[in-house]
C-alpha cells in the first residue's frame, strides 16, 4: 500500500469517528501524516498519527516513537497513534506499552478494514487492491472477506440504532439521565448521605461512559476516547446537578 492510501484510509477511519482532520499537517519543526481534533464541550482532545508504509522485512523502532513524542509535545496532543504495514521491534513494543502509545502493524491495519468496512464510502475494490499488493493471496484478510461475505446484512433499524450511539450528544444525555435514575433508585430504598448520592453519580457515569460506548464504536482505540470524553462533559453535568 502506498503511502498516501495509508494516510487517506486512517484519516477515514478517524472523520468517521468524529475528528477533524489535517493531512501533513506542518509545524514550524515538524510535519505530521495525520492531525487530528474531536471538539467537546471541554475542549479539543488531539492525536498525532504517523503512517509507514514500511516493507514486511523492515520493523519500525524505538527512533519513530520518541520523535512522534516530540510532535505532540510541540503540538500538545492527547495521543499518540502510529500505524505501519509491517511490524515494530520489541523495543518499542515495550516503550510504547510504557508511555501509552497506540501501535496498529499490519494486522491491525486489516482488522480495521474489516471493522469498518461498511462505514467507509469508498469502493471496497479500490483499498482491498491496494491491500493484496503486500498481502498474500492466502492472507487473513482474504479468509475474512470470505466470511464477510457470507454475513448478514444490517438491518436499518440495526444501523440506526447503532447510529444514535454514535452521537456524542445523545450518550452524554443517556450517561447523565441514567446515572441521576439509578441513584434515584437507590434512594427509594436506602436512605444516604448528598455526598455519598454524589459519589453514586459520578461512578455510575463512569461505568456507563465506557460501557455503552462500545455500541457505536469498534476500535478500541475510538472506544477509549470517545468514552472518556462522554465521561468527562457528563462529569461535568453531574456536578452542576450536585452544586444546584
Amino acid at each position: 500500500m502506498k503511502k498516501e492510501k495509508l494516510v487517506n484510509f486512517m484519516a477515514r477511519i478517524m472523520e468517521e469517528s468524529g475528528f477533524k482532520v489535517y493531512k501533513d499537517f506542518r509545524t514550524s519543526k515538524y510535519l505530521v501524516d495525520i492531525y487530528g481534533t474531536l471538539p467537546t464541550a471541554i475542549g479539543d482532545i488531539s492525536v498525532v498519527v504517523a503512517c509507514k508504509n514500511y516493507d514486511e522485512k523492515w520493523k519500525v523502532g524505538l527512533d519513530v516513537l520518541k520523535e512522534m513524542e516530540m510532535v505532540a509535545k510541540n503540538l500538545k496532543a492527547s495521543k499518540i497513534v502510529i500505524v505501519t504495514t509491517s511490524d515494530y521491534t520489541k523495543q518499542a513494543i515495550n516503550y510504547a506499552a510504557r508511555k501509552n502509545i497506540k501501535l496498529i502493524d499490519r494486522q491491525g491495519i486489516i482488522s480495521l478494514a474489516e471493522n469498518f468496512s461498511k462505514r467507509l464510502q469508498a469502493p471496497e475494490e479500490e483499498f482491498n487492491e491496494e491491500i493484496e499488493s503486500y498481502t498474500p493471496k492466502e492472507s487473513t484478510f482474504s479468509n475474512s472477506r470470505k466470511l464477510l461475505s457470507r454475513r448478514e446484512p444490517e438491518t436499518p433499524i440495526f444501523n440506526k440504532f447503532r447510529g444514535l450511539f454514535q452521537n456524542l450528544l445523545f450518550l452524554v444525555l443517556l450517561v447523565v439521565g441514567l446515572s441521576v435514575g439509578l441513584t434515584k433508585l437507590i434512594e427509594t430504598f436506602i436512605r444516604l448521605d448528598e455526598r455519598i448520592l454524589g459519589i453514586l453519580k459520578i461512578f455510575f457515569s463512569f461505568i456507563l461512559s465506557y460501557g455503552i460506548t462500545p455500541l457505536g464504536e469498534k476500535e478500541r482505540m475510538f472506544i477509549l476516547l470517545r468514552g472518556t470524553v462522554v465521561f468527562f462533559i457528563s462529569l461535568l453535568i453531574l456536578i452542576i446537578i450536585i452544586i444546584i
